[in-house]
């Protein structure tokens, strides 16, 4: 088995699995925009936290940071901002994934080197 490097990255995964189910836990599956973006962006977000556990590489950090933030943004760019529940839980979710993502690329002197001028 593999050992865990960052649990940051099992906590996004689980975020991830939230935002998918989410639409059917709060009532707003008929609502496609608010639906589709939880499904798209949670999926992704499995995808990236499953990745970062079983072979971590920092670009993976980079693209969950990148996936937050467009979950904070999705409420407004696809249209479902007066859907409250919708959108708090697509910018909450967005924020921690995009926080730890951000957290482990302070913090792990691998993938740290860029911001603290440190060459490979």
């Amino acid at each position: 088995m593999t050992k865990l490097k960052h649990w940051q990255d099992a906590v996004s995964t689980v975020l991830g699995a939230w935002l998918v189910l989410s639409p059917w836990i709060f009532g707003f599956q008929a609502e496609t925009m608010a639906m589709a973006s939880a499904v798209v962006l949670g999926a992704a977000m499995i995808v990236l936290g499953l990745a970062a556990v079983f072979a971590p590489r920092s670009w993976e950090e980079w693209v969950e940071f990148v996936v937050g933030l467009c979950a904070i943004a999705a409420p407004w760019v696809m249209g479902f901002e007066a859907l409250r529940t919708a959108t708090l839980n697509s910018v909450i979710v967005g924020l921690i994934v995009a926080a730890l993502a951000l957290w482990v690329l302070l913090v792990d002197k691998d993938y740290s080197r860029w911001w603290r001028g440190t060459a490979h």
